[in-house]
């Protein structure tokens, strides 16, 4: 067996317990995209427009979240996951909300589906877990039809609080995680045309500070990435002027990369 086939089996298998694991009714769908935490997904929106009749590939589709909200926008959707528990969780959240999901067990590294049918592909916390970045984007502009739009984002390296979290959580992530780098943006950046990269959560990460602190959760007891997507803006009226200071730190060079996560966005030439 090969080091990438051992790779692959193991992240296989550690999705396939956090699907089993997982209560239907404990996946946010709206709210992973319209809570006052969704600020990323919140951004991509803006950028993608009416997604009415598009045809949309979900990269590392995960619980279902995105893959059945777009398809609540009207999307032609397809899920597409290395976990085939994350991919039956997907398919049922799509019943549940009464929408017809596509599902296809695939590595990103040479993805399962046709060549030029996509409108978008959008891949959300998953290519810090591709081993092969620049074989995942030759399949991403593979698959993408001419003028595509190609959404992701995903943690990036630097910041130092997070990387203590990192460090702390050992039970709830893999260990062939890799947070993306500059150099990983700049390789995305060859691959698509009109590319942008925006950063979000820098001053807003007191957030974590309060559930670590105040709320006493350990990062092993619950992700708190999936935590955010729980909360209100009432609850979260204290966090708000943290929120809107991200607004100006993420736009200022060098300071930006001590963000969290990272959007990127480009088109297929």
């Amino acid at each position: 067996m090969t080091p990438d086939m051992v790779t692959h089996e193991r992240e296989a298998a550690f999705h396939d317990a956090w699907a089993g694991s997982t209560q239907p009714d404990s996946v946010r769908v709206r709210e992973s995209f319209e809570g006052p935490t969704a600020v990323e997904n919140q951004f991509i929106l803006k950028l993608m427009g009416p997604l009415a009749g598009k045809r949309l590939l979900d990269i590392g589709s995960g619980l279902g979240e995105s893959s059945v909200y777009f398809a609540l926008q009207g999307a032609d959707v397809t899920a597409l996951d290395i976990s085939p528990g994350m991919i039956e969780t997907t398919l049922n959240l799509g019943k549940r909300f009464g929408v017809e999901l596509k599902g296809v067990v695939s590595v990103a590294e040479e993805l399962n589906v046709p060549s030029a049918i996509y409108d978008i592909v959008y891949i959300a916390n998953a290519i810090h877990h591709v081993q092969h970045r620049t074989r995942m984007y030759d399949e991403i502009r593979r698959v993408l039809k001419p003028g595509g739009h190609f959404f992701s984002y995903d943690p990036l390296a630097y910041n130092p609080a997070i990387n203590i979290y990192r460090k702390m959580a050992t039970e709830v992530r893999t260990p062939d995680e890799r947070p993306l780098t500059r150099g990983d943006v700049k390789l995305a950046s060859k691959y698509f045309s009109n590319f942008g990269h925006r950063e979000f959560w820098i001053a807003s990460l007191a957030l974590f500070a309060k559930y670590y602190l105040k709320d006493h959760v350990h990062p092993n007891r619950d992700r708190y990435w999936k935590r955010i997507t729980h909360e209100t803006e009432k609850d979260l009226c204290w966090w708000m002027p943290f929120r809107s200071a991200d607004a100006v730190l993420t736009r200022i060079p060098g300071v930006r990369w001590l963000a969290w996560n990272v959007v990127m966005w480009g088109e297929k030439p």
